[in-house]
């Protein structure tokens, strides 16, 4: 089975200080081994914090290809979809090639969107490092408890998400698991029902994912609960 490893940090910054650290490193060993570093980016706050230290970042951003792990059915700049975030607070600042950038085309409605990006998806894999979120639920990306996945399907196309807009792309676990590795970045209390779930052995679908490739959580003190730092 695939390592999972959990990493306490102070706070919030913490987590994204450590984030930006982490992937510039894999950056450089993937670009090294295999002359490109393929990345997916996850939306929330905390990641964003990340986004805008590697801004500040020096890198070889000509071998980054950038993928994203779930996406909001929305207008293209509309100020919830994840790829416009990453965009305002890092990718407009550095020099990645805009044809190495591979946002989910969502506005095209979940199912074509759906359809499309896995066609993306088929000529990328496997990614070098992907970055994913925890919700109060235990859900990430856009994988919610209780939902159905398509066992062999590159994304899934979500028309009822609990959250709004209910209407997204994700992509699904045999993708995100062709990973060789992934960062979970988890911070705020109200995460901790959830990571105290997961580490309890509840099948939530965060847990699903980080089976099935190794795996680093990083997280802040007070979504910690009982977690061991050593661990």
């Amino acid at each position: 089975m695939p390592t999972l490893h959990w990493q306490v940090l102070p706070d919030a910054q913490s987590v994204a200080q450590a984030a930006c650290e982490y992937i510039l490193r894999a950056a450089e060993q993937a670009i090294k081994a295999r002359g490109v570093f393929r990345l997916v980016l996850a939306g929330g706050s905390t990641p964003e914090r990340a986004y805008r230290l590697l801004a500040g970042s020096t890198a070889d951003w000509t071998h980054w290809h950038i993928y994203y792990g779930d996406e909001r059915c929305l207008p293209p700049e509309h100020d919830e979809r994840n790829s416009y975030k990453a965009q305002r607070a890092w990718l407009t600042q550095v020099p990645i090639p805009l044809h190495q950038q591979y946002p989910i085309p969502a506005e095209q409605g979940a199912k074509m969107a759906a359809l499309m990006y896995a066609h993306t998806l088929s000529q990328a894999l496997p990614f070098d490092l992907t970055l994913l979120g925890l919700g109060e639920d235990g859900h990430t990306a856009s994988l919610f408890p209780g939902h159905r996945w398509e066992s062999d399907a590159l994304t899934q196309a979500v028309l009822n998400a609990p959250k709004a807009p209910p209407q997204r792309v994700s992509l699904s676990p045999t993708a995100l698991g062709q990973s060789r590795e992934i960062v979970f970045l988890v911070t705020g209390a109200n995460k901790r029902e959830a990571v105290q779930a997961w580490r309890a052995g509840a099948a939530l679908p965060a847990a699903q994912v980080a089976a099935l490739a190794p795996t680093l959580v990083l997280l802040d003190q007070v979504s910690d609960g009982d977690v061991d730092s050593g661990a």
